[in-house]
């Protein structure tokens, strides 16, 4: 259950509950993502289905967080197919609801992310997993790392707590981009996820009013994204229909994959920032033991290791 979809180009707008029905199948295995030209935009469309499912399983999310996540983490890595291999974006999602926020992020084709609050649980709004009201209230905020620069921040508030129409508001606010994203989660009574993915539009500078109505009107009439992925539509199809009646280009396409860059020596690392006094209560315990937010990795420090890091300390 579950999808949603901006509607516009140019200012988010209240969801559709209607579903639609494709006419065509078409398969292809693996999680990618597809970038083209059309017109004067450019369309970036994205399956993250195996992704998604990895995530929700590592961090054993409920139904309502593995939505949450999946979309997060599917707009992070749309975001980042607008930037080079080496250069990656973030996404968090602050708010006061129950999920306690949402982090996602994404280099190249690589990306990871993590919630507040992985049990989280709401009855489903209009046959729909309720992804706003478990975000609430708040804001979001995308951290795009340029090479050779420092990392740039730009927020907005959240439009429905969603994720496809906030990222939309944001784009089109803060960095005067008119946009469409499309994100679905498509999650069964088990928790399996059945289908991920997304789509981002991006209107080039001087882009025709033409262009921006023949794709917003596209855009209303394609079906939910995650049910055309679930009914084995390929990102390049999809791509197809999204700039049905003009002229496509379709670019290049690559894997993606879910991936963490912790290690020990990271996580050591950062055991060596903590004050003294902090070090030394830890060292108390027989061993402490530290998760990766973002992967759910442990790593186990013994009390020697910990004593030895409470000497070293400075402070």
């Amino acid at each position: 259950m579950e999808d949603i979809k901006s509607n516009s180009l140019n200012k988010p707008e209240e969801k559709s509950n209607k579903d639609k029905t494709a006419k065509a199948k078409f398969t292809g295995e693996g999680d990618i993502l597809t970038r083209a030209t059309v017109g004067d935009a450019r369309i970036y469309v994205a399956r993250t289905t195996r992704l998604v499912r990895k995530l929700s399983l590592r961090h054993n999310l409920s139904h309502l967080a593995t939505a949450a996540l999946g979309r997060t983490v599917t707009g992070a890595l749309l975001l980042a197919a607008t930037m080079k291999n080496e250069e990656g974006v973030g996404i968090k999602v602050t708010g006061d609801g129950p999920i306690q926020g949402i982090t996602g992020e994404a280099q190249g084709g690589i990306a990871r992310g993590y919630v507040g609050n992985p049990d989280v649980y709401l009855p489903p709004k209009n046959g729909h997993l309720d992804v706003g009201g478990a975000v609430g209230n708040g804001t979001i905020s995308v951290t795009r790392y340029t090479a050779g620069a420092k990392p740039f921040t730009g927020t907005a508030e959240l439009v429905d707590g969603e994720i496809a129409d906030d990222l939309t508001r944001y784009l089109y606010t803060s960095e005067q981009t008119p946009s469409s994203v499309g994100l679905g989660v498509l999650v069964d009574e088990t928790g399996d996820v059945q289908a991920a993915g997304g789509w981002f539009i991006q209107a080039l500078p001087n882009c025709s009013e033409e262009t921006l109505e023949q794709l917003d009107k596209n855009v209303r009439h394609t079906p939910y994204v995650s049910s055309l992925i679930d009914m084995g539509f390929t990102p390049e199809r999809i791509i197809q229909m999204l700039g049905i009646d003009m002229e496509v280009e379709i670019l290049d396409s690559y894997p993606l994959h879910f991936g963490c860059r912790c290690s020990r020596e990271l996580v050591e690392g950062v055991l060596e920032t903590l004050p003294k006094k902090e070090l030394k209560q830890l060292a108390e315990d027989e061993k402490t033991e530290i998760t990766c937010p973002y992967c759910n990795a442990k790593y186990e420090f013994s009390q020697e290791e910990m004593q030895h890091l409470a000497q070293k300390a400075k402070k």
